[in-house]
């Protein structure tokens, strides 16, 4: 089959890795001059990288792991000592350590959990404790029930304490779901911790070596198209068009700069775009569709990367880092991290700034600011007196991962729709990880079986050639 794909994010690219796998002929068709989604990046002026997101990769990341396995490519991991590393605003300049130990789990993380007294106390370590038991021993269905619950108030009924809450999970909420934990939905925390505590190097850091379009996109994109599939940016869906009985006849392309546009023809067709986007270029008739009357359910949630390049070293910590700020989310030095952007003698932070709602229409030059009166108090001694700013770049997205807010679980849709030649892709949609590059690349998985286990009508011969059709 031919299958057309809107969208060269993770999902849609190992989407298209995986129906070329079994046999099928995808052609995806990307908006932008760049592939990658929520992983894009660009080179600016002076030709450094500008990402749109901290990247760090997980070890209880297996549809990842098994992609760049089979890609040839899992060497281009660097991965980090086993260790989860806080700041302590309390004492500026003072970073706490769990580190995690090489034995079975669950034990590695407990023992890392109570070797640490930086931060919690022996009572907060054993309420913390049994707190997790239920979920621990009661496994994945009583983790997606607590949906009903934030995990402030999961915890609460937990009686974790307060300062448990403050110290480790607003840190673990905003790097994992850009959301505070009054906020966010108790399934997706409990869901990542699972992982973390069943899997020996689950919650083990890798950076990638380089800029993901380089470094993981453009390997899966070599694989499709040696194997006769089709990758092609700067090619926006314009619109949808149905046949009668409501099923996708054709995908109509938008022409750039004076072009005219384009009809993409297949037997399938897949929108690995956002769930804003798809919810913006849905066709009509769908929208009185029970099951796509869903998605009103679900919105990006913003998100803003930060980049700064200082004229001189501020740490040699090799690991990304919760920063436990009101304003930052994650953060780590990419000149130490990453072997594409190492410089010896200078540091470049990548900072995520996150909640991000209130600070999304600010300008870069506000922002800039503030995380430079953030910065001081991570590095009192450098900042601003020490350590000069040589540049400094704000990548902003309006619509990031789905907003894991309570009662979200009943809004993911499955791969497969109620159209029998339409699916979506996207770690919006229904599988077992959050909205994250593995669930992204899990959902694409998904997408290319849900495709080939499903009767698709086939064009008639005459038109499978599948050369593109203008219109003016």
């Amino acid at each position: 089959m031919r299958v057309a794909i809107a969208g060269g994010g993770l999902a849609g690219l190992s989407c298209a890795k995986y129906l070329t796998d079994l046999g099928h002929q995808p052609i995806l068709l990307e908006s932008r001059d760049v592939l990658g989604g929520l992983v894009a990046a660009w080179k600016d002026e002076d030709g450094d990288w500008l990402e749109t997101g901290l990247h760090a990769f997980f070890g209880a990341y297996p549809n990842m792991l098994q992609l760049m396995g089979e890609l040839g490519i899992l060497d281009r991991l660097q991965w980090k000592q086993h260790t989860l590393i806080f700041n302590q605003p309390e004492k500026p300049g003072t970073l706490s350590r769990f580190d995690v130990p090489d034995i079975p789990s669950p034990f590695n993380v407990i023992t890392s959990i109570l070797r640490n007294n930086d931060m919690l106390t022996w009572s907060q370590k054993i309420r913390f404790a049994i707190g997790l038991f239920p979920a621990i021993i009661r496994g994945q269905k009583y983790v997606e029930d607590m949906d009903k619950y934030s995990l402030i108030e999961w915890l609460r009924i937990q009686g974790i304490d307060e300062r448990v809450n403050t110290d480790i999970f607003i840190a673990a909420s905003k790097a994992l779901t850009f959301i505070n934990p009054d906020e966010v939905s108790a399934t997706i925390i409990l869901t990542a911790l699972n992982k973390f505590l069943q899997e020996r190097y689950g919650s083990k850091i890798a950076f990638l070596d380089g800029a993901p379009p380089e470094r993981l996109c453009a390997p899966i994109v070599d694989y499709v198209t040696e194997k006769g599939g089709q990758v092609r940016t700067s090619s926006p869906l314009k619109r949808i068009v149905l046949n009668e009985d409501g099923s996708v006849k054709h995908f109509l392309i938008r022409g750039l700069n004076g072009a005219e546009d384009e009809i993409i023809e297949a037997d399938a067709y897949v929108s690995a775009m956002s769930v804003d986007a798809m919810k913006l270029l849905m066709p009509e008739p769908w929208k009185e569709e029970p099951f796509f009357q869903q998605l009103e359910g679900l919105e990006g949630v913003p998100v803003i990367n930060v980049q700064i390049w200082f004229d001189r070293k501020l740490t040699d910590v090799d690991q990304l880092l919760f920063s436990r700020s009101p304003l930052l989310s994650v953060y780590a030095d990419m000149s130490v991290t990453t072997k594409e952007y190492y410089d010896p003698d200078r540091s470049m932070l990548e900072l995520v700034l996150a909640p991000a709602q209130d600070w999304i229409g600010k300008s870069d030059e506000a922002i800039i600011e503030a995380t430079m009166e953030e910065l001081a108090k991570l590095f009192p001694e450098q900042i601003p007196h020490v350590a000069k700013v040589r540049k400094a770049k704000v990548l902003k997205t309006p619509r990031s991962v789905y907003k894991a807010i309570p009662g979200r679980q009943a809004y993911r849709p499955s791969q497969a729709t109620p159209i029998s030649n339409f699916f979506l892709s996207g770690s919006y949609t229904m599988q077992e990880y959050l909205g994250s590059m593995e669930g992204a690349v899990l959902s694409g998985k998904l997408t290319a079986q849900a495709i080939a286990n499903k009767k698709v009508p086939v064009r008639k011969p005459s038109m499978a050639k599948g050369e593109p059709t203008f219109v003016g």
